[in-house]
This record gives C-alpha cells, structure tokens and sequence, in this order.
C-alpha cells in the first residue's frame, strides 16, 4: 500500500501532460524551425564564423556565443519529432535541411581556417576531437531538457542552456580546421562527435513525443513503420559503439593511473624521501619512479616489487631511480616534458638548448684555445726571447668600480731571468703576441 502510494504521488509530480502546450503549435513551431532559407541561413553562417574564430584563439566566451546563436537545433529536433509522429514527409525535409546546413557550416569552417594565419591547434579545439560516452549522455539529456522546454509552458532560459550544452557549432568548425589542415583524424574525431549530439538530441527528442502522446501519422503500410524504428535503434547502437569503447579505454586508464599512485603512496613513501615523478612504459612492462632525499633500500624495493599484484600492476617491473641518477633523469624528464608539450615548443626549447650548448661549446674551446696556442708558441717564444722563462695566456673580463661595461682582453703573463725585458723587447713582445694570437687587445704582464 506504500509503495502504490508513493508510485501515485510520484506520478503527480513527474506528470508532464499538465504543462503540454497545444500539440498542433508544438509541432508547428518545430516544423517551421527546419527550413534553412535567408535569415536562418546567414545566421548559420555567421555563427560558423564567430564558432571558428573563438577556437582559433581559445576563447570560451566566443564559442558560447556562437552556440546560443547557432540555428542547427531546428532540423535535428525536427528529425526527432518526425519518426516519433511517423511524419515522413517531415523527416525528409529534416534531413535534407540538416544535411544543407552541416555542409554550409564545413565548408565555410574550412574557408575560414584556410584562410586565418593562426594555424596551431588550441585546447578548445583539441577538447572537441575524441568524443566518449559521456558526450552521449550530455547529449541525450540536453535533447531531452530541450524537447520538454519546447512542449511545455514556462521555457524560461532552457533552450539556451541545451544549445550550450550539447555543443553543435564547435564540432563542425573542428571538423573543417581538420580538413582545412590535412589533420583527417581530427575531422574523423570532431564529425563524430557532432553525429553522437545529433542522433542523441534527435532520440531524445524522439522520446519525449511518445511520453507525451503526441499523436501519430498512420503509415500506409505498417511494415514501413516497423522498418523506420529498426533503422533507428541501429543508428543509435552504431553510434554509441565507438563512444562506448573509447570510455571504456580511459576508465581503464584513470583506474591503472590511481593504482600507481596509491602503490607509490603505500609502498615506497617513507620520512625523508621525496618522489618526484614517475612514469610507465608499456612496452618494456617498467614502472620507473624517481626519488630523492633518504634512499629507498634494496629490501624496501624487493617488498614493494613483490606487493604489485596487489595493486594490478602484477605485470610490471619496479626500478627506483635514486640519488646521483636522480638528478640527471629529473633534468632529463624535464626537458623532455618541455619539448613534448606542442611541436611549436619543441623546436623552440630544442633551438634554444643547440643555442646554448653552441655557447658553451665556444666559450671551453676559446678557454682552450689559449691553453693549446701557449704550447706551441712556447718554441719560437725561446727563439725571438730567451729572456723570458715563463709564458701564461688567458682571457680576462675587466669590470670597473663606477662602470656596468665590462672590458675583456688577452693577457699574456710572462717571467724573464736577471737581465730582464727592456721596454723596446717588450713592445715588441707585445706586437708579436697579438699578430700570433690573433688579437687586438692584449696586455702583457710582468711576474716577479
């Protein structure tokens, strides 16, 4: 007797049919939404435009913008309407107006990308190339918010919530960048996505027809309707199939990612260690963690390796990268997460480190420049100067009290014997030296 009367007052307060507005102005409100012809076409593709633009330069604002003005909604809702009412003239018209209006906004995507000098894919336009399940789900729910908004009293701000939501425009313009770029797996991505929003709005649409008892075309021959469902529910498992799979892969990968860290967190974190990164290579089956501070000792290492089947990491082998190999891997991850980032960093961050090393390479080779030249002009230094007993060459940066400038020259330290340079010798020292080390500051020194 509970249950009957909870089931009772339930069905009072979920109960559409109160709220329904005339059927007959529903369905003529949906139906004229599906034309595309002047205003709704220009519409539509300035609403391309402004879509395309704010992926270009990663402006959500923009994109929002774009969808609460987008007319794309009118044909698919229409779609949804017509096999839930079995009007197949309606469902024609849909469909050749849907098609139109996908075509307009690719091609006019394409044109746009094609011609805008910012070629580099932004995170708004990357989030819109690997559509899951939960895109299924957002779709199908914002269909439905929409169809229920459109057939009952009190709209209020829901249409321009499902317009945001489902997400029609960035797809598409996703797709012409993709093709506009030769990037076919994120036209393949982004065009499936938006065929997940529109089977999904349309079968939402669908099904909140038949739970309000909209009233029925009868078909001719009933086989046609009977045909009509089973071409739909194909559509629908086709759809979600590849959603499906896909989510499947990143759930996996979320509970494979958490079982690494809460295995790190158990077994290999102690007082005085700090784990800096770790990553998994799948093909060599190594989960490499990298520690520094106090080591990780072999026995702790061995418990933990035999404590990862605990974890689902039964498959792979524990290597602790740890104190002096630490340091070099952690500058070395870093780097490389640097120049993974995006290929545009990649051959900055590469460039600037060639650069550097360059630098360096030339700064050691003039260090040992001197180094070697001193040896080999040791020889005629005997011949043209017995005099001098000791020669050194090194380059020198001078940096003045009141000055920032810095000064940098040859200096050539020498030691003689008794008799000493005179000044003449060592003028002509001096002269010698810079024509033989080819430079035009040089400095000679005396050492007692």
């Amino acid at each position: 007797m509970i249950i009957k009367d909870f089931i009772e007052q339930a069905q009072i307060y979920f109960n559409l049919m109160p709220d329904k507005e005339d059927e007959q102005k529903i369905v003529a409100q949906i139906t004229e939404g599906v034309s595309f012809k002047g205003a709704n076409l220009w519409v539509l593709i300035f609403a391309i435009f402004i879509a395309s633009l704010g992926l270009n330069v990663n402006s959500t604002a923009v994109i929002i913008g774009a969808m609460l003005i987008s007319p794309l909604m009118g044909p698919i809702v229409g779609m949804g309407l017509a096999v839930g009412i079995n009007d197949l003239e309606l469902l024609k018209r849909a469909a050749k107006n849907f098609g139109i209006a996908t075509l307009i906004s690719v091609l006019t995507a394409t044109a746009y990308f094609l011609t805008s000098p910012l070629s580099e894919a932004q995170s708004e336009l990357l989030a819109r190339t690997s559509p899951t399940l939960y895109d299924v789900l957002i779709a199908f729910c914002g269909g439905a918010a929409g169809i229920i908004a459109l057939c009952t009293r009190g709209k209020g701000n829901v249409i321009p919530g499902v317009a945001i939501a489902t997400a029609l425009m960035p797809p598409l313009c996703t797709a012409g960048f993709g093709l506009a770029t030769g990037h076919l797996l994120y036209f393949l991505g982004a065009f499936y996505l938006f065929f997940i929003n529109t089977v999904f709005i349309a079968l939402a649409t669908y099904c909140g027809v038949r739970l309000m008892h909209f009233q029925k075309h009868e078909y001719q021959l009933t086989e046609k309707a009977i045909k009509g469902r089973r071409i739909l529910v194909t559509i629908v498992i086709v759809t979600i199939l590849p959603a499906a799979y896909m989510t499947v892969h990143i759930v996996q990968e979320s509970i494979f990612e958490n079982n690494v860290r809460k295995f790190i967190k158990t077994e290999l974190t102690q007082r005085g260690t700090q784990i800096i990164s770790n990553s998994v290579d799948n093909d060599s089956l190594k989960l490499r963690v990298v520690a520094v501070g106090r080591e990780i000792s072999s026995a702790t290492q061995e418990e933990a390796q035999r404590k990862m089947k605990e974890f689902g990491l039964g498959n792979y082998t524990l290597r602790v990268i740890q104190g002096t190999q630490s340091d070099s891997v952690l500058a070395l991850s870093h780097q490389v997460t640097l120049l993974t980032s995006n290929h545009k960093t990649e051959e900055k961050h590469l460039l600037q480190l060639t650069s550097k090393n360059a630098d360096l390479n030339q700064q050691l080779n003039e260090y040992k420049r001197y180094e070697t030249l001193a040896a080999e002009i040791r020889p005629e230094v005997v011949s043209l100067f017995p005099q001098i007993r000791k020669l050194a060459l090194q380059r020198v940066v001078e940096v003045n009290r009141d000055s920032t400038d810095l000064h940098s020259y040859v200096a050539a330290i020498i030691k003689s014997d008794e008799k000493g340079l005179t000044e003449e010798d060592t003028r002509k020292l001096h002269d010698w030296l810079e024509a033989r080390v080819k430079t035009d500051s040089l400095i000679v020194i005396h050492r007692e």
